[in-house]
């Protein structure tokens, strides 16, 4: 009975020092949280770093495509027609269709029949006039035919209309048309083609072809200054009149002027942990959309408006997974989603936007 009692009163004399204890801890962080939050060194972080906020602007659409046991091979390209709503995967490997053809919804068409193309890497649907056609840059070394070295252009059921280049022969840079190991071929609205040549051939150059394929202007050659390339791997045009050109070796993304090719400059912030491999327009044409195979990303950068490029600013990203090691994108113009070829995980995936349902 008297061990009790000693409890009770314990604990009610104790009360007031644990109400004096709360209401020091309580005023000690009242005091400390602003000093905190106003540190220099914490707010500097953001300011100093390229990212921003993320956005969660897409989302994976994981009915596509319906049957992904048609990816045969590594999956290096694809290209999307918002007129005919076809997508094309470009891939490679023994005794596999080097284009496979879905629709937009994911449903399998057909695999190309042909035997004209090697070891395709970019690819480019253009829906010039009077049909939609295919471009093809393939970098075979001829181990299997000499189809390499060339840009091709083929119908929408795979069969070949032009070849630019010498099939199996790689150019020295002297000869425009004369390419090494092509890496991309983008076609402009007017028909205007731009081709990035240099996979990691002898080239590094950004040439602009008219539809006749005549020579407009060249630029590039092995370096990391302006107008310079190490492995230039893919192009893109913007909507006020911009060429830009993921300058993958140097870990850069280069702009110039489509008209005259002037360098208007380069970003290079954005990219300090991992290269450019892929550089697309999002469809409101707010963003960029590149690829990052190493890290395994996909990240959006603010397209800036007429005038100086200024930076580059990420603001929003795609992690994927652990070597699935993205290559090369395309966007659908007409309904926003995004394609991604995956050499690691050997297929291509679609993104969706999130504003729309």
């Amino acid at each position: 009975m008297l061990r009790a009692n000693w409890m009770f009163v314990s604990v009610k004399q104790s009360k007031p020092l644990i109400v004096l204890i709360m209401i020091v801890s309580f005023l000690s962080l009242w005091i400390l949280l602003p000093a905190r939050f106003a540190n220099p060194a914490t707010a500097g972080y953001y300011v100093k770093s390229p990212r921003l906020a993320e956005k969660n602007l897409y989302k994976l659409d994981t009915e596509w495509p319906k049957f992904p046991k048609f990816f045969t091979g590594q999956v290096f390209g694809v290209a999307v027609d918002p007129v005919a709503d076809i997508v094309y995967v470009a891939q490679r490997g023994e005794s596999v269709s080097k284009v496979l053809v879905f629709t937009e919804h994911g449903y399998f068409l057909q695999g190309w029949n042909t035997t004209t193309i090697e070891m395709p890497h970019g690819i480019f649907a253009a829906n010039t006039l009077p049909s939609s056609t295919v471009w093809v840059t393939d970098v075979g070394n001829g181990m299997i035919g000499k189809y390499g070295h060339t840009v091709k252009q083929y119908t929408s059921f795979g069969k070949l209309l032009q070849t630019l280049g010498t099939p199996g022969t790689p150019g020295s840079g002297l000869i425009p048309l004369q390419f090494d190991q092509p890496a991309e071929v983008f076609v402009s609205k007017k028909g205007e083609i731009y081709i990035v040549d240099g996979d990691g051939g002898l080239n590094n150059r950004l040439i602009k072809l008219a539809q006749g394929f005549g020579i407009v202007w060249m630029k590039g050659e092995k370096g990391a200054g302006p107008s310079q390339f190490y492995i230039p791997h893919s192009v893109t045009e913007d909507t006020v009149g911009r060429i830009w050109v993921a300058d993958r070796g140097n870990k850069r993304l280069q702009a110039f002027d489509a008209a005259s090719g002037e360098w208007l400059g380069s970003w290079a912030s954005c990219f300090t942990d991992d290269a450019p491999y892929s550089v697309r327009l999002t469809y409101d044409n707010k963003y960029f959309v590149v690829a990052q195979l190493n890290s395994n990303r996909i990240v959006f950068l603010s397209v800036p408006p007429i005038g100086d490029i200024g930076t580059c600013l990420i603001v929003d990203t795609i992690q994927l997974a652990d070597d699935v090691k993205p290559h090369l994108v395309d966007v659908n113009r007409k309904t926003g989603a995004i394609y991604v070829a995956e050499i690691g995980a050997q297929q291509a995936q679609k993104f969706i936007p999130n504003s729309r349902r």
